[in-house]
């Protein structure tokens, strides 16, 4: 399992190797100062785009931060049911990335079981916002889908596209809590070419310093 805590590990390892300050981490990720120190510490929960913003910087794959290894499958790759790849995000969601190892990714497709909570039914639900655009369909449950100020009920077979540059979250509304897969597209041209100076001179720290 790859916890919040080895991922803020590489996270740290991958900035001191690239000689990358945490102001410009911080703006990298859109995040201030002490948020970036927190999350690099490891003290607070942060989601896949924290993650992924920090890849970006660095010019490797964000499964390289999860794993510490450098996807090279190409082709195809299959995930048999339950081997996705745990991706911890928020306390009680369980998602599993469905492509993890293969390589030049154009898109992150990830299998999430969200928990029923209570207070996410009325009241306000985590919001975040990243690059590129974002699919999502319900397989069993209910999810409630707010997106820039407008909201949503799906229930099993629906599905939603949207851009994922504004502030959008999702909640199960079903007391049984929510499956549904996530497919976030980055469009055009990978951006984890594997051809960055720091990418390549630290990827051997990557798998066995962290």
């Amino acid at each position: 399992m790859n916890g919040i805590h080895e991922i803020s590990q590489r996270i740290r390892a991958m900035r001191e190797l690239c000689g990358i300050t945490p102001a410009e981490m911080a703006e990298a990720t859109g995040l201030t100062e002490d948020q970036y120190f927190n999350c690099e510490e490891g003290s607070v929960d942060f989601p896949f785009s924290f993650i992924s913003k920090c890849a970006d910087r660095f010019g490797i794959d964000a499964v390289e931060l999860i794993t510490g290894e450098n996807p090279r499958l190409k082709g195809y790759v299959v995930t048999h049911d339950g081997m996705g790849l745990p991706v911890q995000r928020w306390s009680g969601y369980d998602y599993r990335h469905l492509a993890p190892y293969f390589a030049d990714k154009a898109a992150d497709p990830f299998l999430v079981r969200a928990p029923y909570v209570e207070e996410y039914q009325e009241g306000e639900i985590h919001t975040e916002a990243h690059e590129g655009q974002e699919f999502d369909y319900v397989i069993s449950g209910s999810l409630r889908f707010v997106h820039d100020g407008h909201e949503e009920n799906l229930i099993a077979g629906d599905s939603v596209y949207f851009d994922a540059t504004k502030p959008h979250g999702m909640a199960a509304t079903s007391k049984d809590g929510c499956e549904y897969i996530v497919v976030i597209m980055r469009g055009g041209k990978s951006r984890w070419s594997g051809t960055s100076t720091c990418a390549t001179s630290t990827r051997r720290t990557m798998r066995t310093g962290c």
